[in-house]
């Protein structure tokens, strides 16, 4: 149903339209009490099996909404209704800013993919704070936050700028993630440096450390699937060294050739992050890479052209404890966690795996011995 729907109506819609109606659709059902109730019921459903302990979380699950989806924490409770195990929330800057100019998102349907170039749109991290502050969870579910550079912000002002989101943010957030990888902020990436990278993970942490002294906010930084290895395990090692809690990998990038694009010439020259079906592979190499490297002492995130539950079941047997969705959703639709779940249990119920604990990494460490 949702397929026809898509292409008769989201398909020959501007995409970035198409998101804010479909997401206003969402936000809608979650503030409509028998409504909510009704679609959480069917697209939902718990699997015990698949309970997920992680970051020193409880979750129903290892399947999350990967960050740019809902960017100003609007729709958490939507998207948990859809069956989200957590939600990750931004990119959200130190600075409100209005992103880069439209057209900035583009559907490379035959590849089931998209381009990206929003360049952080987000209303600042004063606002996003103010509202998660005042957020009343209809549904609990954990919610992680996804902090990036201001533009504006020269490279070499970068720290202060990461670390004014955190004194915001950090309290309101079960985790926090640095982002360096957006392929769409000048000079971002630069920063996944390991000499540019250190200073700015130590700040992070501080700073996080100084304004919740409660708990411990787990902190995790995002990376490119456009590292060379041995930068891959600069920062697996540096993330050691820092003591962080988690790597997530990975974002979109900025390759072409040689993923075997089916799209028009036009479209797959539009500059920005490709996301989607097309970085699967790489993706999940540099998984298996971080997860040789770091074992189980750190969280790994697997994202990257997760379409199926097979997809996601190779990422956990690749190493990721949690594993997360976005371009996906837009071509699959509101069943697309409900079948990630059924998927995944069933999976797990035919291996020889007792718990998906188990199952975390094993392929990895078979692939070693």
């Amino acid at each position: 149903m949702y397929k026809i729907f898509f292409n008769l109506v989201f398909k020959r819609m501007d995409p970035e339209a198409a998101h804010y109606m479909a997401f206003r659709w969402i936000r809608l059902a979650a503030r409509t009490p028998v409504l909510r109730t009704f679609v959480a019921a069917a697209l939902a459903p718990r699997y015990e099996e698949l309970r997920t302990e992680a970051l020193g979380l409880r979750m129903h699950g290892p399947f999350g909404l990967a960050a740019g989806f809902d960017k100003n924490a609007v729709a958490i409770d939507g998207m948990s209704m859809l069956g989200f195990d957590h939600i990750e929330i931004g990119t959200v800057t130190a600075e409100a800013q209005p992103g880069n100019p439209k057209k900035r998102l583009f559907r490379l349907v035959p590849d089931r993919a998209l381009i990206n170039r929003m360049g952080f749109n987000n209303e600042g991290s004063a606002a996003v704070a103010d509202r998660l502050a005042a957020r009343q969870a209809v549904f609990r579910t954990v919610v992680g936050v996804n902090i990036g550079k201001t533009k504006v912000v020269p490279e070499e002002e970068a720290v202060g700028d990461y670390v004014t989101s955190t004194e915001r943010l950090a309290r309101h957030a079960d985790y926090l993630v640095v982002n360096v990888s957006s392929p769409n902020t000048p000079g971002l990436r630069n920063l996944q440096a390991t000499e540019s990278l250190r200073p700015l993970l130590t700040a992070v942490r501080e700073a996080a450390d100084r304004v919740v002294t409660d708990r411990r906010v787990p902190l995790l930084v995002k990376i490119a699937p456009d590292l060379a290895d041995e930068d891959v395990d600069a920062v697996a090692d540096l993330a050691l060294e820092l003591g962080l809690d988690g790597i997530i990998a990975t974002n979109t990038t900025i390759a072409r050739d040689g993923l075997g694009l089916k799209s028009s010439p036009s479209l797959v020259k539009e500059t920005g992050g490709l996301s989607g079906a097309p970085v699967k592979e790489r993706s999940l190499e540099v998984l298996r890479r971080l997860y040789a490297r770091v074992g189980d002492r750190l969280v790994l995130v697997g994202v990257g052209g997760i379409e199926n539950a097979e997809d996601a079941w190779q990422r956990i047997l690749a190493g990721a404890t949690l594993i997360q969705g976005y371009s996906a959703f837009i071509y699959e639709g509101p069943c697309y966690a409900r079948a990630i779940h059924k998927g995944l249990a069933a999976r797990l119920a035919a291996s020889p795996y007792a718990t998906l604990a188990d199952a975390v990494g094993a392929e990895t460490r078979k692939a070693a011995q």
